[in-house]
């Protein structure tokens, strides 16, 4: 089931499976990826309990060995519709017997969204229902039609970044999980990451140490057309270029999280970028979308 929210600048939808956004139109233009599963089916999942890949998708954690795939399972579960106004919604997950064969820890995950002006803000809050310290990590997969129609060339716009400086990255290596050598991102004159048919057959760029907090996505005539807000540390850049030379969209990743380091055989809590809550506590986060 989808539910609507709208303000005078905003119509946005939202499924309860997943909690997912599943459109953001402004003056009758779709900026959200509409999901054709030829590139890619989801449009904006939520990832939780971990962000990418466990290596070989097994981890060990409180004693046992379990198996997740990637991102988690909060993408493809049912949440609940907690509560909802004209412009805003917020959406629950609990911990049940299903989670606790993959992920064995009791949580409340709570998905919000609300509309302010011509941005969405999204909003995240887990708490640790357990009687013992709880790991886990939470991240968005936002996808968005890139500008303009794809060009012959192959251009399709754009990045700029809010940190001027020399900018570092990290890319997957080998099962989704990554490698230790990092990368610099080259930029063009105007300090901007061009976006060519090309620019993903690295997969992607991962984004640590809280080097931005905020991305933006340009048009081939360098004109702002969404962008990204965030206080996580991490935040991923992806289109399937590499596999789909015409894939029309990219997406803009904030993390709390990433995968594992290529070969990761040690317990889950000790995983690079975990975020940890002690019984009780409570994690809040989320991210801004602004459609320039």
């Amino acid at each position: 089931m989808e539910i609507s929210l709208s303000n005078p600048m905003l119509e946005v939808r939202v499924a309860e499976h997943g909690a997912e956004l599943q459109g953001i139109m402004k003056n009758g233009r779709e900026y959200l990826w509409q999901g054709d599963p030829h590139f890619w089916g989801r449009r904006s999942p939520v990832l939780f309990p971990i962000v990418g890949r466990v290596y070989d998708d097994v981890y060990r954690y409180r004693g046992g060995e379990y198996r997740l795939g990637q991102h988690g399972f909060a993408r493809d579960m049912d949440f609940v519709l907690e509560g909802k106004g004209d412009d805003w919604a917020v959406y629950s997950l609990e911990s049940s017997e299903e989670t606790l064969r993959l992920y064995p820890c009791r949580f409340r995950l709570e998905a919000g969204y609300r509309l302010d002006g011509s941005s969405v803000i999204v909003t995240w809050r887990v708490e640790n229902k357990d009687a013992e310290r709880m790991h886990f990590q939470i991240g968005a997969h936002p996808a968005f039609y890139f500008p303009d129609q794809l060009s012959a060339s192959g251009e399709r716009g754009y990045f700029s970044f809010d940190n001027p400086g020399k900018l570092e990255y990290i890319s997957p290596v080998g099962k989704g999980c990554a490698g230790d050598e990092s990368y610099v991102l080259e930029r063009d004159g105007n300090g901007m990451m061009p976006v060519t048919a090309g620019t993903f057959d690295c997969d992607t760029y991962i984004f640590q140490d809280s080097q931005l907090k905020r991305v933006t996505l340009h048009d081939r005539s360098g004109k702002p057309y969404v962008s990204l807000e965030f206080d996580a540390p991490l935040v991923a850049l992806w289109s399937p270029t590499a596999k789909h030379a015409d894939c029309p969209f990219v997406c803009i990743e904030p993390w709390y999280g990433r995968c594992d380091r290529y070969g990761y055989d040690g317990d889950f809590s000790g995983r690079e970028w975990n975020q940890t809550l002690e019984p009780g506590e409570v994690f809040e986060g989320g991210y801004r979308i602004v459609i320039e």
